[in-house]
């Protein structure tokens, strides 16, 4: 029996796509868990990507395809990706998923797998914020949202600035959204994330 696994995501500069690669590997890890990647549309014009240097970053990820609404339907987990506008998910993603309300009528999403992960500029720049107030739209769908529990002992690591939380995985992306990579530790929290996710729609599936 195959999980179907969908991460939604998008990027500007990279940092959300490189944090979709680790949880789709922690996803496949999951036997049966077949992995897809799809980034929402754009809304920002092509001269102000270019302008904010962002058109060259996101050449890196052009090759995946772009969502439409209905890919959430034959989902069994779907796991969104997000950098931070202001502590709320970026305007992309609230574009995409104000598209849902006709599954929401129909109660499509019901029972769905959902999880979150996010990236911020600075330390205290809003992610858990972003991960809670996004898991509201998931509710209001009737997904089941799954988090990152401290059972993954990279969310406690004292030693470093790190991201990670137990809402879901984040990462610091640099005051300008671009200078500081990803870290280790925050792409091992989101390789957990994919598998733990992938794991209970799996158990939830095969209990149906």
């Amino acid at each position: 029996m195959i999980t179907d696994v969908k991460i939604i995501f998008y990027s500007t500069y990279g940092h959300i796509y490189r944090m979709a690669g680790a949880v789709a590997e922690g996803a496949r890890e999951i036997p049966d868990s077949e992995v897809k990647f799809y980034q929402v549309p754009e809304v920002i014009s092509e001269s102000v990507l270019e302008r904010i240097g962002a058109k060259a970053a996101r050449a890196e990820f052009a090759h995946i395809p772009v969502a439409t609404i209905d890919e959430l339907v034959d989902a069994d987990a779907l796991i969104f990706g997000t950098p931070t506008r202001f502590g709320n998910m970026c305007g992309q993603m609230r574009n995409f998923l104000d598209q849902a309300g006709g599954l929401w009528a129909q109660n499509k999403l019901v029972g769905k797998v959902a999880s979150v992960f996010c990236s911020t500029g600075t330390q205290h720049g809003g992610q858990e914020t972003t991960l809670t107030s996004f898991h509201t739209t998931l509710l209001h769908l009737g997904m089941i949202i799954v988090g990152t529990p401290y059972s993954e002992p990279r969310l406690t690591n004292m030693d470093e600035i790190t991201g990670g939380t137990p809402y879901g995985a984040s990462t610091f992306a640099g005051a300008d959204g671009r200078s500081r990579p990803v870290s280790q530790n925050e792409l091992e929290i989101a390789r957990f994330q994919g598998r733990h996710v992938a794991n209970i729609a799996r158990k939830l599936k095969q209990a149906s």
